[in-house]
């Protein structure tokens, strides 16, 4: 038999079990899945500023004359509509059209030292390997460099309503010019340099940070001096689901396409760039789609989960592609793929829950706003 590969961790792994984190697999990798309790850390980033390492995913940097250009045939959301300094959301296609992965883009500008254009791209753990492959198969022949931007760096998020106090104090520097998926530079003194995204998954504000190593667990512990809370992927599941925001592998994947997923606002068919997928899309455009995303809210005690059925009366007309109780609405909450005909706001269904059938109705999304 062959042997197990052995878990990866990453370089805040022993600070995290240090600070009580229940260690778990994830994606290849031991991560910690909760700290002082899914509830606690959940609601300490409503209301106040909490801090997750995502050092387990993916950073590439890619680098070429015409990189915009290139990358522009593998995703459908127009990436000239941002400049330097912004960021957009977006998707990888294969060519029926289903999402290989869902990712952000920052565009770092034209570096004059360098003389290159420069996009930095955060990809999913699980997607990682098989994503930088396939982008250096697509852009390589092309001209572009694409390297591993993180190398043995860390990835963190802080996010909360107090995320950018905390932030400014730490680096002494005003973030007021710095608008939602806007990024930049930022010198933290006594921490080190860190790439910044004004970016996040829990509905908050928030700022993804990039540092190498060292930088990495001296923020850490910054921040838990400072009164900050490590969280983790608990926390971090019922947060993205309050905001409605997707989870690749469950609300999507490769055989689910843009349209099907309810993320039509990042497919640009007006621009005239082709695209991977786009022929696809064109033609669900045209024809309409069989299946779509909704959300659900259900009654009562009820807590859907990933795979429940979805019914119309006795018929199943759907499945439940994520679901938990929501710690800040008090209530059932879960995104679920139903046919089309059923996916009209205030829609009346439910959700088979150990053979019971428990009601449920399509609510507008995100579950919750702050």
């Amino acid at each position: 038999m062959a042997a197990t590969p052995a878990l990866q961790r990453t370089p805040l792994y022993e600070a995290a079990v240090t600070a009580g984190g229940r260690m778990v697999p994830f994606a290849g990798w031991e991560m910690a899945v909760q700290f002082s309790g899914l509830v606690d850390e959940h609601q300490a980033v409503r209301s106040h500023c909490g801090l997750f390492d995502i050092s387990h995913m993916g950073v590439l940097r890619l680098r070429g004359a015409g990189v915009k250009d290139a990358m522009q045939g593998l995703v459908p959301s127009d990436l000239f509509r941002i400049g330097p300094g912004e960021a957009c959301y977006s998707v990888l296609l294969n060519d029926q059209g289903g999402i290989r992965d869902d990712l952000i883009i920052y565009d770092r500008g034209w570096l004059e030292a360098e003389q290159t254009h420069e996009l930095v791209l955060v990809i999913n753990a699980a997607c990682a390997e098989a994503d930088t492959a396939w982008i250096r198969s697509q852009l390589e022949p092309q001209g572009v460099e694409v390297v591993d931007r993180k190398g043995d760096g860390v990835l963190v998020a802080l996010q909360g309503p107090e995320a950018a106090a905390q932030l400014e104090a730490i680096s002494g520097t005003s973030l007021a010019g710095l608008p939602r998926f806007g990024h930049r530079d930022l010198a933290l003194p006594g921490i080190g340099e860190a790439f910044v995204g004004r970016t996040g998954y829990t509905g908050e504000d928030g700022f993804e940070l990039l540092l190498s190593a060292e930088a990495g667990r001296q923020f850490w512990s910054t921040c838990l001096e400072r009164g900050v809370k490590p969280c983790g992927l608990g926390a971090r599941d019922t947060l993205r689901l309050e905001a409605a925001m997707h989870l690749y592998g469950s609300d999507m994947d490769a055989s689910t396409s843009p349209l099907e997923a309810s993320l039509g606002w990042l497919v640009h068919l007006e621009m005239p760039k082709g695209f991977i997928g786009r022929e696809a899309l064109e033609r669900q455009t045209a024809e309409g789609v069989q299946r779509k995303l909704v959300g659900l809210k259900l009654e009562g005690r009820a807590i859907p989960r990933h795979g429940y059925p979805v019914l119309r009366g006795s018929e199943v007309v759907g499945t439940v592609t994520s679901g938990t109780w929501s710690p800040s609405l008090q209530v059932g909450i879960a995104l679920a793929s139903v046919a089309s005909d059923c996916a009209a706001l205030g829609t009346e269904l439910a959700v088979e829950i150990r053979g019971k059938s428990e009601p449920a109705q399509v609510v507008r999304r995100p579950f919750y706003r702050r």
